[in-house]
């Protein structure tokens, strides 16, 4: 089987002799056979190629609330796939072992056709783009996306927020939710540690929630990383005051992994506190995870529990079409 992977995601310098890749914000600059950043975009023949196109690394079905998204479909099944490569080099990736890998398996071979046939056997109500970065296999993603979407299923991005404008404008689409990680709030710590840029997500996820996409956001609080009181108010109030106090913040607990294996896991301490900042922030929704503690949404004008959540299944379910059986607000989400 041929897979149709020339992709028109690139601008010519011909002057140069040079393509520039669209796909994320580091818009690499590529000569004849030179590959990008993320190890899986080549210019090739003058044509910017996506080496992982069709070549999943990692295929599972999860629960959709382990993406985390929480408000989407809750209770429901996610198709979720990755393949190697990535744009960020962040010390504390829980999935290394792909992100930082630039050598493909060409002999797994799964087309856009296949895989949504794959979501639909195995009963997924979503398609869930995650593991690594998906910006850099979005071709691939999307040739999926739009496929899965004409058959009913939702698409899902799971991402550091580091698309370019371009690619965020065609999201819209056909992309139905994201969780976006805001992993720090300091701009030097973006670009020296993690080899990306934060005013790039904040503008990412403005643009993705103005372009109707919803957004779930996520925090992997680190502690003496990025856990300063200033950081998370200013964080939680970019939240509630320019993306909206309705778009869920999941703060979730670090542990020892890759290149920080001597740093300490975060204790549940630290995430109540920043879950604290939050709800004084204004924000209606607080999640915390990878800690013992469940989940539960509740409505912010009555306080009525809404979904109860046990670890990733959600055990009660009390929305009646997406809204609360008490008071009757609309809770804001993708109910069905």
């Amino acid at each position: 089987m041929t897979f149709h992977n020339k992709i028109k995601y690139y601008r010519s310098e011909e002057e140069k002799k040079r393509i520039i890749c669209l796909l994320c914000q580091h818009y690499c600059k590529l000569k004849e056979g030179q590959v990008g950043i993320c190890g899986v975009n080549s210019n090739e023949g003058g044509e910017l190629k996506n080496l992982v196109y069709g070549h999943p690394v990692a295929l599972n079905v999860d629960p959709v609330e382990k993406k985390p998204l929480y408000h989407l479909l809750p209770g429901s099944k996610a198709l979720s796939l990755g393949t190697v490569g990535c744009n960020f080099k962040c010390p504390f990736c829980q999935n290394w072992e792909i992100s930082q890998e630039h050598s493909i398996n060409k002999e797994v071979t799964v087309s856009p056709d296949q895989m949504v046939n794959l979501a639909l056997k195995h009963k997924c109500q979503s398609i869930a783009y995650t593991y690594n970065e998906p910006t850099i296999f979005y071709p691939y993603a999307k040739d999926i996306g739009v496929i899965a979407k004409e058959r009913g299923l939702k698409n899902i991005f799971v991402s550091n927020g580091f698309e370019s404008p371009e690619i965020v404008k065609d999201m819209a689409s056909w992309l139905d939710a994201a969780n976006i990680d805001l992993k720090s709030w300091d701009d030097a710590y973006y670009k020296k540690v993690l080899k990306g840029g934060l005013q790039a997500v904040k503008d990412r996820l403005k643009r993705m929630v103005a372009e109707g996409i919803w957004v779930e956001v996520t925090t992997l609080l680190i502690e003496g990383e990025n856990d300063s009181d200033k950081d998370l108010i200013e964080m939680a109030e970019f939240i509630a005051n320019e993306l909206g106090r309705h778009i869920p913040w999941h703060l979730s607990a670090f542990h020892p992994d890759y290149k920080m294996q001597d740093h300490d896991s975060t204790r549940l301490e630290t995430l109540k506190r920043a879950s604290e900042i939050g709800k004084k922030a204004g924000l209606y929704y607080i999640y915390m995870g990878n800690v013992p503690v469940n989940g539960d949404t509740y409505c912010p004008k009555c306080g009525e529990l809404l979904i109860d959540r046990t670890g990733y299944s959600v055990t009660v379910n009390r929305l009646q079409d997406g809204h609360c059986p008490k008071c009757y607000r609309e809770i804001e989400g993708v109910w069905r």
